[in-house]
């Protein structure tokens, strides 16, 4: 049988080693973290990091849409497909996955706790890869994947090194213990996505009530639509029980304070129109989004279509599996205009927070605990107190220069070509090249990683956040599960080869 090598224990490299064990391979999945499975997203969760998408979007098998539905009934038998769940649970299910295709596959599958630090190509003609960990284990494989899951953040530009240095800046918030101690006073996050989103949070649940959001465009994520309100006679969920309890842990709005001020989550209503009239209506239209042949254009016909359908939120679901097709129908200079006027704002439109965490951070908005401010970063150095950050307004232009006990990096993921040592040795080496934009790895269609003269190397591949850039929908677990899928269809079946060769110190 061949060996195929899994780097990233996540949830991109627990979906390749299904598909991979299903096809027949011995996988050796190779990742630094103790609980393979859980990866960046799910290890350091909290009980109030609700999961982005709701239950029956999150399935890891392809044929079970309602896998991981069921799971959740196991857990909470009154879980619907429409809770969002806390991330904690996914990290139990992945966990479970893998552990299931173990049993499965038995004993084809190795787990080997480490980090990659390079991968070489054989010296003649033919023969295995070598994967050298930084350990010094070396594993060779036939066929090495590429699961690297989302990049820590990128550094900030016109940080001071000094202000760097401090404990008052956290450059990667997901670091464990990144949010314990930090200063007494006011705190900057730098972003107002997702990752800000969760760090308000966190924060706001240890007792900081005085949390400032900074980006360019001050948007926050849109919240989710707001499942159909139970009956009085229904007993709530564990996940909506959580999702309420989060709401008013977070910090108690004053009195009055709520009916005078609206929050992101009150936008959250019941659609107009049903999702398979949306969908259909989208399908209509398909054929003229695909033609648009500009972002203005592609802009001007989802408008219109959100205008018809009256829920803008179905619109997007339902393009869902054809923004991939949309992306790629731009030309070069459309795509150019996209990622610099309108990723942003399609950002907070796709990836939306769950309702009960619009409510959290709408609760924390009303008490005057978070502050969400659209300026533009000029620079950050180190203060007496703390640290100073210059801004400047995107209405007006003001430049002010306040002083906080603490800056927290909350812009979310980096790019991999710039971040990730193991990627920057591959281009160097010319076994891989940087995608469309830096976003990612080019890569051919079925997920090959392209090397410096363009061709598809036949033994390095990839899946998930790492060919952004020549797709657009790469990083949730619907198209992670597709793509795992396809990836282990476009390997074939494994074939008789020896058995998987023994990890061996160098």
């Amino acid at each position: 049988m061949g060996i195929a090598v899994v780097v990233g224990g996540g949830c991109s490299g627990v979906l390749a080693t299904r598909e991979l064990l299903r096809a027949g391979w011995h996988v050796v999945l190779v990742d630094p973290g103790a609980r393979p499975g859980r990866g960046l997203a799910y290890s350091t969760a909290a009980p109030w990091h609700l999961l982005n998408s709701p239950v029956a979007a999150m399935s890891a098998d392809p044929d079970r849409p309602d896998d991981f539905l069921r799971w959740c009934r196991r857990r909470d038998p009154r879980t619907a497909p429409t809770d969002f769940v806390p991330r904690s649970w996914y990290g139990d299910y992945l966990t479970e996955v893998l552990r299931t295709a173990d049993e499965t596959a038995q004993g084809r599958l190795t787990v080997q706790r480490g980090r990659v630090a390079r991968i070489f190509e054989p010296s003649g003609s033919g023969g295995p890869l070598t994967v050298l960990l930084a350990d010094d284990v070396v594993i060779p494989a036939d066929r090495v994947v590429l699961a690297l899951g989302h990049p820590a953040p990128s550094a900030l530009a016109r940080l001071d090194a000094a202000a760097a240095r401090s404990g008052a800046y956290v450059a990667d918030p997901w670091r464990p213990g990144a949010l314990d101690d930090l200063p007494e006073g006011p705190i900057l996050l730098i972003g107002t996505g997702l990752t800000a989103v969760d760090v308000a949070l966190t924060l706001s649940n240890a007792g900081r009530h005085d949390l400032t959001a900074v980006s360019r465009h001050g948007l926050l994520p849109q919240p989710h639509r707001r499942p159909a309100a139970p009956g009085p006679d229904t007993v709530p969920t564990r996940a909506t029980q959580l999702a309420a309890d989060t709401a008013g842990a977070v910090l108690p709005a004053p009195a009055g304070a709520a009916v005078a001020v609206a929050t992101p989550a009150a936008a959250a209503v019941s659609a107009p129109v049903s999702p398979a009239r949306a969908a259909a209506q989208v399908q209509a239209a398909l054929p003229e989004l695909l033609a648009a042949g500009s972002a203005a254009k592609l802009l001007r016909s989802l408008r219109r279509l959100a205008a018809e359908t009256g829920d803008w939120r179905a619109v997007f679901d339902a393009l869902r599996p054809h923004w991939d097709a949309l992306w790629q129908s731009l030309p070069e200079p459309g795509q150019h205009r996209f990622l610099r006027h309108l990723a942003r704002y399609w950002e907070v439109h796709r990836h939306r927070m769950a309702p009960g965490v619009a409510d959290g951070i709408g609760a924390l908005r009303v008490s005057g605990a978070l502050r969400i401010r659209a300026a533009e970063l000029c620079g950050i150095e180190a203060a007496d107190q703390g640290v100073r950050v210059a801004l400047r307004e995107r209405h007006g232009g003001a430049i002010t220069a306040p002083t906080f006990a603490a800056v927290v990096n909350c812009t979310g993921p980096g790019r991999i070509v710039e971040s990730d040592p193991l990627v920057r040795a591959l281009v160097a080496e010319g076994m891989a090249r940087p995608g469309p934009y830096r976003l990612g790895l080019d890569t051919d269609p079925h997920g090959a990683l392209l090397r410096r003269d363009g061709s598809p190397h036949p033994a390095l591949w990839t899946l998930g956040p790492t060919r952004r850039g020549v797709l657009w929908e790469t990083t949730a677990a619907p198209e992670i599960r597709a793509q795992a899928r396809a990836l282990a269809v476009a390997l074939g079946d494994a074939g008789d080869r020896s058995p998987v060769a023994e990890c061996v110190e160098s």
